[in-house]
């Protein structure tokens, strides 16, 4: 990669959307390793548009050294965006940023988003950024979405029931009683994952799987 060096601060924040992605990379690099403030709105217009993922991961980054109290609003308000990749950067880069103010933007059309990269973002944000006391009913919000989606996206919502801990349990009750197979099996191997972290997700969805087809008893026998 050829270095570039930039000057003044306005040809800098131009870079973020030159045409080559390695020049874009670097503005963002530069932009973050400056933290000037007023480099806020560039960095959060580029997330909403930027196609390239280390350079997105680079904007998320820049925009993590500068001052929330500039960055959590500018985020908050592309929330309301009506594009996707928006909305999901926007989502990332509060988790990232781990401020607790951005919880109440966390609404329940972010977790129940039609687009499953906006909705895996909020999921991800919203364990990070959920008081103590609402975890239950986060819980509750994520197990109606058990059984979405294809593998990534159902992992990715496993993954965030089990960040809640011991306030998923109550909610993964609901699911494993679903009249859904699928939802049942899903449930099933989230609760796995909460109670051994360090079983992968495969074997616990094939497990889960294979439990609900035969009962529990059933399957515990044939298991011998």
């Amino acid at each position: 990669m050829v270095t570039i060096n930039y000057s003044p601060a306005t040809d800098l924040l131009a870079a973020l959307g030159a045409a080559n992605s390695s020049t874009r990379l670097q503005a963002a690099l530069a932009v973050g390793t400056r933290a000037d403030p007023g480099s806020a709105d560039a960095l959060v217009a580029r997330c909403a548009i930027e196609p390239d993922f280390f350079v997105r991961d680079m904007l998320t980054w820049a925009l993590t050294r500068l001052p929330a109290d500039v960055t959590v609003p500018k985020l908050v308000t592309e929330l309301r965006s009506g594009g996707a990749r928006a909305r999901s950067q926007a989502l990332h880069t509060l988790s990232k940023i781990g401020d607790r103010r951005a919880w109440p933007a966390i609404t329940r059309s972010l977790l129940h988003d039609a687009d499953e990269e906006v909705a895996r973002s909020a999921w991800r944000a919203a364990v990070v950024l959920v008081p103590p006391g609402e975890r239950a009913d986060l819980a509750a919000e994520l197990v109606v979405q058990l059984g979405r989606g294809d593998r990534s996206v159902r992992l990715s919502l496993s993954r965030a029931l089990v960040a809640l801990g011991d306030a998923a349990e109550p909610a993964l009750r609901t699911g494993l009683a679903s009249a859904d197979p699928d939802v049942r099996a899903h449930a099933r191997a989230t609760q796995r994952l909460l109670h051994d972290p360090d079983a992968g997700f495969d074997l616990a969805v094939d497990e889960a799987k294979r439990i609900v087809a035969l009962g529990p008893e059933r399957a515990a026998s044939t298991a011998c």
